[in-house]
């Protein structure tokens, strides 16, 4: 083995030259060269870019893939550069358990046939899912992993570069400034006239001689820090270019943030469409059979839902919505016996009145706005209506006109 002793030897004193300086500096007892103001800038904006990046990365997986786990077993195949293996989503796992439950249960009972019907539509909102994940993997995670792992670490190791030509740099400035003391001290004591009575000329002798020692060490002192401030000088202009690189950094996550977007948006336009077929689907399947009075029609969701789920007024000045028509099916085929109706024992509800409502026939219950009532569904009865309640009056009442609260 090759070792060399000089070059251990020759490192080690740079190195710890470099730890004098450096502790020297933090103590205030030692000068330090100051960056030019535009590269101070240029490397707190890079620091920036990746503390928010690496920030953004981490909340993005977390997002993407909740399971720490199956985080872990990722990032372990990409270091050993294999494939990851394909992970089933959890709406297409439900999907399986619906399809398998319904084949237990019988396929042709209602709830059977549901499940099918709804396990079908969680496999494929399972399925939009991979694909949401794998394109927000490739145009989102991966540039933002490569600049993290790649640009940056170029970035960290040319900027510990700059700083180690930096101390070196102040070494040599401290080395020459000591040097000059030297030989200015040394130049006093040869400049005095001798005394031969009183000084021995052997002194005399050596005083000339350090006044020359320490001239070549002057001269060697200024040869180190030329060139020291050349590398210095090089090392600035080489991280400068770099750092420079960040704002096409930006625009190239601008780029891929836009992709993630768009991602995102196609994601939840084909879930919003799986679903609106899903409804359907069982609404044709069930025949109204099992209805749900408090699924709201897209109209009042509009009008109550606020932005946090809550329910929330109409706008200021906002007209009432149309009358919602009565389906002649069902119940409403015969004429609804107001008197006969009963609460049910639970699942009663209070609703605010959004707008004033003229009753139009007997069976239904005028309203006021911003008045309380009571409101329950009745088997057969339009989804669009629901049954109101105040004091001793009760009516049909137009869902659209209500504000459901909790």
């Amino acid at each position: 083995m090759d070792f060399n002793v000089k070059k251990l030897a020759s490192d080690a004193g740079v190195f710890f030259n470099r730890a004098v300086q450096f502790t020297e500096e933090k103590l205030g007892q030692a000068e330090k060269t100051e960056l030019d103001a535009h590269l101070e800038n240029l490397i707190a904006r890079a620091d920036c870019t990746k503390n928010w990046t690496e920030k953004i990365f981490r909340q993005t997986e977390i997002l993407l893939q909740p399971n720490p786990s199956a985080r872990i077993e990722e990032f372990f195949y990409e270091k050993l550069d294999k494939k990851i293996p394909l992970r089933t989503t959890n709406g297409e796992l439900l999907g399986q358990y619906m399809l398998d439950a319904a084949r237990d249960f019988g396929p042709g009972t209602p709830y059977g046939s549901t499940l099918i019907i709804v396990g079908d539509y969680q496999r494929r909102l399972g399925g939009a899912e991979r694909e949401f994940l794998q394109t927000s993997a490739i145009n989102f995670l991966t540039p933002l992993r490569n600049f993290l792992e790649g640009d940056w670490r170029t970035i960290s190791k040319e900027k510990r570069l700059l700083e180690n030509r930096r101390l070196d740099l102040d070494v040599c400035k401290a080395r020459l400034k000591k040097a000059k003391l030297a030989e200015a001290k040394a130049a006093v004591s040869y400049s005095a006239a001798p005394d031969f009575q009183e000084t021995r000329p052997r002194n005399y002798v050596l005083s000339a001689s350090a006044s020359a020692l320490w001239s070549e060490e002057v001269d060697k002192a200024e040869h180190e820090l030329r060139v020291a401030q050349t590398e210095f000088d090089r090392q600035a202009e080489v991280t400068r270019l770099l750092l420079e690189g960040i704002s096409s950094t930006h625009v190239n996550h601008l780029r891929c943030l836009h992709e993630f977007v768009e991602a995102q948006a196609v994601y939840y336009a084909q879930c919003h469409k799986h679903m609106q077929d899903l409804q359907k689907e069982l609404r044709s399947a069930n025949g109204d059979t099992v209805p749900n009075a408090f699924t709201m029609s897209p109209s009042t969701s509009a009008v109550s839902a606020g932005p946090s789920g809550l329910s929330s007024g109409p706008p200021a000045g906002a007209s009432p919505p149309p009358r919602p028509p009565v389906s002649p099916s069902g119940l409403e085929r015969s004429t609804l016996k107001i008197e006969e109706v009963q609460p049910p024992a639970t699942g009663t509800r209070k609703a605010k009145v959004l707008y004033d409502y003229d009753a139009h026939d007997t069976s239904e219950l005028s309203l006021m706005a911003d008045e309380l009532i009571t409101v329950y569904t009745v088997p057969g009865m339009d989804p669009d209506w629901l049954m109101g309640e105040r004091g001793n009056k009760k009516g049909k009442v137009p869902v659209t006109y209500l504000e459901l609260l909790s």
